[in-house]
Formats: C-alpha cells, structure tokens, sequence
C-alpha cells in the first residue's frame, strides 16, 4: 500500500491495431470500470514492409502506471485489444487478458490484553489463564506467535470444542516444559516467593516443608485479633502443592475476520494453567510477521501480583455532611516498576460492620460515602485488591469533624427554656395551641 505499481499488456498480432481498453474489475467481476483507452486512429504505427504481400508480426506492449495504490485498488484487471479484421476493416477482432493486483497492508495496530477478567485470586485450585493478541489493519492476515521472555512459546492447537480443564494438570514426567528455567540460587533469590521462613531457597525438585509460613512476623508477636495495625498491606503467598510441582501445556488458537476496508483482524489466543509462583514478573509477547514489514511487531505484558496499594482521600479534612471519596491512586512498584497486568479487582469492606449505605462490600477504585454521620468517625475501611497472580489489601481510617454550619443551625432551631433546658414536645404544644387562641 502506498507504492506506485506498473500494470503490462503484451501482445503479438500481425494485423492493424484499433484500440487497447484498460479495466479495473470491480463488485465480484459484476461491473468494469475503465481506466485506460488507446485509439490507434490518432496515433498510428507505421511498419517498414518491403514485400506487400507478406505481413509480419508487430510486438505490442501497453502500460498502465497506478500511483500510490491503496486497498481500494487491489483485485483483477483486464486488457482488452481491438484488431481489424484481414478481410474487412469494418470489423474488430476482439482479445483479452487479465491480472490480479494484490495489495499488502502491514497491521495497524497490536495488543495483548488478558480474558475473562479482572477475575478473584484463588490459592487452592489451579486457574486457566489467556492472553488475547488482537492484531488489525494487515492484507494478507498476518502470522501471530507468543514468546515467554523472549522464547519462542512450543503450543499446541486448541479448538473452541476442547476443554482444557479436561485435560487435567500434568505431571513433570508428562509434561514437555517449554522454558528452561533452571532454578539456580541467584535467579531463585530474585522472588520472594521461593524464600522460606529463614530465607533458604525452595527447590522445585524437592517435597515442600509441612511447616506454612507467611511474610508476616512470629506468632507470639502477632497482635491481637480486636487490633489493626494502620497502614497494613499483607500479600498473599502460601500455595498448594500442585503449584510448584507441574509444569503447564501452552494452547494456541486463532481466528480472522475480514473488516470493511478489506483487512484483516486476527485474533490469536494462548490458555495454559497458571502458576502463581513461576508467572509472576514472567514477560509475554505477541509478535507479528508480515510480507508488507521489514521487522516483526510485537506488543508486550508483564505478569505482575498488586502490591500496596495507595489510597487517598478526599477531602482529605471531612465534616459531618460532606461526600467522602476514598480511591486506590497506584500500587507500590518493586525493583522492575511494572504495572499491575492482568487488571485487578477492587473490593471494599468495613471493617467490623456494613459500610454507609448497609451493603457488605463495595467494587472498584473508588469508594464513595454519602453525606457521612457523625457516628462512622473512626470508621475503618479495607481495599482488597487482587488478580489471578496474588491479592493484597490495606487499610484506612475514617475522621469525622463537626460540622460548624450544622451546628449552628442545629442551636438556631432549638428553643431553649429559662432553666436552659429544651423545651418537651408537649410545652411545644401548649404554646402553639394558646398563639392560635389568642390569634
């Protein structure tokens, strides 16, 4: 697309030529469109014949230039070639020839994007996960392939009829790993995943302790459970077994479309069965060959767990009345600053009772409490934030302040009495019934 392409007609006759008609086929072959006429009537060719009797044969060729070609020029062409007739020149021997110009477009745009999510994170059972390749704009559909930190991914083909849950998990003798990740000391020290509970390594070829641990201190330290400790971000990091003892099978799918510029859309899927542990900072990229680039385009993800969230509050000084906003404004990025793929699930709780408006959670980035009483000051209110690689929460308190309008509207509306009390309901009474009497 955007070159400038060069159509011939070459052809042989012994005969006078008439015309040469170019067309453009268009609608599936149901119309022509012509682009091109040459009438040998105002531009004749002469040829040098020394006997009269004796014809010979004169070599012809038309060209036709198309400039700067676009999607809207690929498909068949033909060249129409009008010869007189030996025995009479009111006659017009016909011929024709065609060609199929093929306009190649190069992808647009790429993307990788994750399924079915944001979606809960789930420590005891093993989770299917897919990364989408969307790639749009290429003619012919371009040829779409997953790399895992920088290797080419060894897939099978997955239908839309097979199950992988079926499948079931395969064993480490059953299964044919695709990366090399040979756990050696310094990359094992890169995640804290792998530590155990005084920092020596877990190897994958070995049972895993009896003992669970998590990151958080000793027990007998541990405060008690009527006490929250503010700020607090606790990540989840125990698994089960199964996790650090199979190794997954990558499934490929994709499909095409045909949009309505005439380009192709491609969609490629790959599923396989999540580790938590061993996919967690794990780089994928979809990359795109294609006739019409120079060099593959790729798009590409991180994995990555939440880790501390950042909240904010506004306003960040809240009076009896006001509208309170409480939004996760980032999360707290480690030694390699990703972001947090695939998009998490936002959840809010309070902490020891339904929030404002009696429901017991809360999804999404903000939340939003309603002309808050004064009764939810010291009020606290829990953000879980969570995706299929790990979940994490924090915490954050609530103060309310009086409210000097309200107050102030409050003592106007009461009506105090000479002892300085309130006067009751029925004093109330009583005086409204003896104003209308007097009225």
């Amino acid at each position: 697309m955007g070159d400038t392409v060069t159509l011939k007609c070459n052809f042989r006759t012994d005969g006078n030529l008439r015309e040469i008609v170019w067309f453009r086929v268009t609608e599936g072959g149901t119309s022509k469109q012509k682009i091109f006429t040459y009438d040998a009537m105002y531009n004749t060719n002469f040829s040098h014949i020394e006997d009269f009797r004796r014809r010979e044969d004169l070599v012809y060729q038309s060209t036709v230039r198309l400039p700067e070609v676009q999607m809207e020029d690929d498909g068949p062409y033909e060249c129409h070639v009008g010869i007189y007739d030996r025995a009479s020149r009111e006659k017009v021997v016909l011929a024709s020839g065609s060609i199929t110009l093929h306009v190649m477009s190069p992808p647009k745009s790429i993307s990788v994007e994750a399924a079915n999510q944001p979606a809960r994170f789930n420590r005891y059972e093993a989770q299917n996960f897919t990364l989408v390749c969307i790639v749009t704009g290429g003619k012919p559909a371009p040829v779409v392939y997953f790399k895992r930190d920088g290797e080419l991914i060894e897939v099978h083909p997955f239908t839309s009829s097979e199950k992988v849950e079926n499948r079931g998990l395969l064993g480490a003798k059953d299964s044919q790993p695709h990366i090399s990740r040979e756990l050696d000391d310094t990359k094992v020290q890169k995640s804290l995943s792998f530590l155990g509970p005084y920092s020596e390594p877990v190897r994958l070829d070995k049972d895993r302790p009896q003992r669970s641990y998590t990151s958080g201190a000793p027990s007998q330290e541990e405060p008690s459970p009527t006490t929250e400790v503010i700020p607090e971000t606790v990540i989840s990091r125990e698994f089960p077994r199964w996790v650090l003892s199979s190794s997954p099978l990558y499934f490929f799918n994709h499909t095409q479309s045909e949009l309505h510029d005439g380009t192709m859309e491609v969609q490629a899927t790959l599923t396989w069965h999540l580790n938590p542990q061993l996919d967690n900072e794990a780089l994928f990229s979809c990359e795109v060959k294609h006739p019409a680039l120079s060099m593959p385009m790729k798009a590409e993800v991180t994995l990555s767990a939440p880790k501390g969230p950042k909240l904010s509050m506004a306003p960040s000084r809240a009076e009896v009345g006001d509208t309170v906003r409480i939004k996760v404004e980032g999360f707290q990025m480690g030694p390699k600053a990703n972001e947090v793929f695939p998009e998490p699930l936002f959840t809010w709780t309070r902490v020891g009772g339904p929030l404002l408006d009696g429901s017991e959670e809360r999804f999404g980035k903000v939340l939003v409490l309603d002309r808050v009483p004064a009764e939810l000051n010291g009020s606290m209110y829990r953000c879980t934030v969570q995706n299929p690689l790990g979940s994490t929460n924090t915490h954050t308190r609530l103060i309310v302040f009086e409210n000097p309008r309200i107050k102030k509207k409050a003592k106007h509306l009461n009506l105090p009495n000479s002892s300085g009390d309130m006067l009751g309901p029925s004093l109330m009474m009583l005086l409204l019934s003896l104003t209308l009497e007097l009225t």
